[in-house]
């Protein structure tokens, strides 16, 4: 009976020994660098959100090693995510970029593959024509449509995406065609709207300010219910009673996902952690620098909007999207 007793003693003391480790485990948690992919090339607006958020991280003690894994329109790198172990230490950045795809049944890789986490940015897309373009309104751009239709050209960084998406509602709005002109990324149309090879493009605000500055291009509208704050007067086109979200809604967002098999608890670790870096002064104005919209918008609730996003992709994908 002592013997038993003292087993049985043992025993419960490595289960209080567990337990502790475990618990002291998770609340040093991360104990090393947590990894950040993002699926696409360096340099572009999602790519600047991961660094700005590793260097936020980064004065907390805490390290955040961001992965460029680009290719397939976010699919490679968010397939990484998806396969990678569910401990926190690899999370990634999605967009509303890669739900078209989704649309398309184009790729396997669904949205509730991963673990919605944190949103990072919201991007309200504008509509820019050259300089030298004789269109100075919402107004007079749909007029140029009517005047020539299927004959006017708007560049967009990809195809099938929330930029063609938003392109294609315009046209429709004023029930006319137009040339759609797809481009591998927001650059390229920028060097052929200041060139006046195209009409039109539709573009973030964090591509084309710099060129607005420059006075190569200028910004004609906004497809977003409210304006951007770095372009306080530029006009909606929901201002101008023309409807450019008929199937629902739809926003050029980014946010970070886990792999979906992730525990709460440890989900909870990471959105305690980004929430902070996202809440700080210095992501803020970096946000505002780039006509960034910035929320805390989290877990569960960042998912219904991440699903609201893909119905209305769903909706439109067989109505404007081609196959590629």
């Amino acid at each position: 009976m002592k013997l038993f007793r003292i087993a049985a003693g043992a025993v419960m003391a490595l289960a209080t020994l567990a337990s502790f480790t475990a618990n002291a485990k998770d609340a040093a948690f991360p104990s090393k660098p947590i990894s950040l992919i993002v699926p696409w090339n360096a340099g572009g607006s999602v790519d600047l959100t991961a660094r700005k958020l590793s260097e936020i991280l980064g004065k907390s003690g805490v390290t955040v090693v961001v992965e460029n894994v680009p290719g397939g329109t976010s699919i490679i790198g968010l397939t990484k995510v998806a396969n990678a172990q569910p401990d926190g230490y690899t999370v990634g950045l999605a967009t509303s970029s890669l739900m078209g795809i989704v649309a398309q049944n184009d790729t396997k890789l669904r949205i509730d593959q991963y673990k919605a986490l944190n949103q990072t940015t919201v991007e309200q897309l504008v509509l820019v024509v050259p300089k030298a373009s004789p269109v100075n309104s919402i107004e007079d751009f749909v007029a140029l449509l009517k005047k020539k239709p299927g004959a006017v050209s708007i560049g967009t960084p990809g195809n099938n995406n929330v930029n063609h998406t938003f392109a294609a509602m315009l046209g429709r709005a004023a029930n006319v065609d137009f040339v759609n002109v797809p481009y591998t990324g927001g650059s390229k149309v920028l060097t052929d709207l200041a060139g006046k090879q195209i009409d039109a493009g539709v573009l973030k605000p964090s591509e084309v300010m710099a060129q607005i500055k420059g006075d190569l291009i200028k910004p004609i509208g906004v497809f977003s219910t409210e304006r951007v704050a770095i372009l306080p007067n530029v006009p909606t086109f929901a201002e101008k009673k023309i409807d450019v979200f008929p199937y629902g809604p739809l926003e050029q967002m980014s946010y970070l996902v886990a792999p979906k098999g992730i525990s709460p608890e440890r989900a909870q670790q990471l959105q305690e952690l980004f929430a902070k870096a996202i809440a700080s002064d210095s992501y803020k104005a970096f946000a505002k620098e780039f006509g960034m919209k910035v929320a805390d918008v989290r877990g569960d609730d960042l998912q219904k909007q991440a699903v609201a996003i893909q119905n209305t992709f769903n909706t439109v994908a067989p109505k404007i999207f081609t196959k590629q």
